[in-house]
């Protein structure tokens, strides 16, 4: 299936799912029935994410404390993915990720059932270096609001999920549910590995249940060079929005990263020497 046939059929097919799966305790009503998907995506928004790597981008070491956009002057952009309540929102974004070559980092909560359902299809996307996996807590809580032993315990039972689940037991980055962290909670993190709290500086907004076009419009504000994009593989919304998010990627000239591509561990280097996956236009 060619990649135009592959984006408008999982918009489709996706279109008014319900997503509650893995989601116990959350408590967010389901999506509104989405719009109609748009238009074909023109064969030349298609052609410009083919994978070719990411060319004039050596990543350099993680670093101690807080970033919240990617470093530099740049045409990067760098999507990254929370939660995981959904797994159907979950498989979307992998079947997306393959098919495109867009790179994305996920930032998933071990507590949701779809992470486990999407493993296999996950895996050979982290191996290669496309996909970049970062601690996101067990299950979302405020740090802030937890003891000592409580935060060390959300952040070391997620890691255990991200290594037996999809081998990651290198990476560096702790994005704290809701942003909520202090100088207490980030050297717990560092003690345990995740010296580098990854934050963002635009949002799909989707943290809430949106329109397709109040998401397309997020995204038009925040697809901007050096920005990292949060976003959240819950609601169905935005899986029916692929093909847009791809042409306003290619018409604004942007190239997707993962954070491991910006900031790496040496082990994170040598599985993204050889990824094949990137948006570009050049």
């Amino acid at each position: 299936m060619d990649r135009r046939r592959f984006l408008l059929a999982l918009a489709a097919g996706l279109a008014g799912t319900a997503v509650a799966h893995g989601a116990a305790g959350l408590g967010d009503p389901l999506a509104p029935p989405p719009a109609p998907v748009g238009p074909p995506v023109p064969a030349s928004a298609l052609e410009a994410v083919a994978p070719r790597g990411v060319p004039g981008l050596v990543p350099v070491p993680p670093p101690v404390g807080v970033v919240d956009a990617l470093p530099g002057e740049g045409t990067f952009l760098a999507l990254s993915i929370d939660d995981g309540t959904s797994t159907e929102v979950v498989a979307a974004f992998a079947r997306f990720a393959k098919d495109s070559g867009v790179r994305m980092t996920f930032f998933p909560n071990g507590r949701y059932a779809s992470w486990q359902d999407n493993a296999p299809q996950l895996r050979s996307l982290i191996e290669s270096g496309q996909v970049a996996m970062g601690n996101h807590t067990w299950s979302h809580p405020d740090l802030t609001t937890l003891g000592d032993l409580e935060v060390a315990e959300e952040i070391r039972r997620n890691q255990e999920f991200l290594a037996t689940t999809f081998g990651v037991r290198d990476s560096p980055f702790l994005r704290p549910p809701f942003g909520a962290h202090d100088e207490r909670t980030d050297r717990i993190a560092a003690d345990l590995g995740h010296p580098t709290i990854a934050m963002w500086n635009g949002t799909l907004e989707d943290f809430r249940v949106l329109t397709p076009e109040e998401l397309m419009a997020a995204a038009r504000r925040w697809f901007t060079p050096q920005t990292i994009v949060v976003g959240h593989a819950n609601h169905p919304a935005v899986t029916t929005v692929y093909e847009e998010l791809l042409e306003l990627i290619a018409e604004r000239g942007l190239r997707t990263v993962t954070l491991a591509d910006v900031w790496a561990t040496p082990g994170q280097r040598i599985r993204g020497a050889t990824a094949p996956g990137s948006v570009t236009t050049g």
